[in-house]
């Protein structure tokens, strides 16, 4: 009895291991798409890569509406892959999606990047104007000549009460 179902448990682990072969072997299939930078100006240079093996495959491309179709090529120990593509000048603001083309799959990746109107703003500041306005003349000199007048005053000052 006992041996009975230690072999209807052993054929229900096979069968079970049968069964999900074909699944591990789907992940192989691209996995995951990451776009960089994820905010780019338009006319600007995205990196995609995209993970799994099948992507290793001759004729494996990204595609968007917002650039065309580039190769992936084969980044070397791994099972990844990567593509350069140019966002089109004449894109609209906004997210858009990366498809990934491997081995006969497809992967979608919806709002992978963004892109933006005019140039990436990046670190502090952001400013276009370069150098001192008017303004921030006007207020520097004000400020010397009060320090300057303050401190005639206090060392005129200084100087009588070392008369007395």
């Amino acid at each position: 009895m006992r041996t009975t179902r230690a072999v209807a448990v052993a054929a229900a682990a096979v069968g079970a291991l049968g069964l999900a072969a074909p699944t591990a072997s789907a992940w192989a299939d691209p996995t995951n798409i990451v776009a960089m930078p994820s905010v780019i100006p338009r006319g600007g240079h995205l990196t995609v890569t995209v993970d799994g093996s099948s992507c290793q495959s001759p004729g494996s491309k990204i595609t968007s509406h917002a650039f065309s179709d580039a190769k992936l090529h084969s980044i070397a120990g791994g099972t990844t892959a990567s593509a350069t593509a140019v966002v089109h000048s004449h894109a609209h603001p906004g997210a858009y999606d990366i498809t990934a083309h491997c081995g006969g799959k497809t992967l979608t990746r919806p709002a992978a990047f963004t892109v933006i109107h005019g140039g990436v703003r990046g670190g502090f500041g952001g400013s276009t104007n370069s150098g001192a306005t008017g303004t921030d003349m006007a207020i520097g000199g004000a400020l010397v000549t009060a320090a300057l007048v303050g401190g005639g005053v206090f060392w005129m000052r200084r100087r009588s009460e070392n008369k007395i």
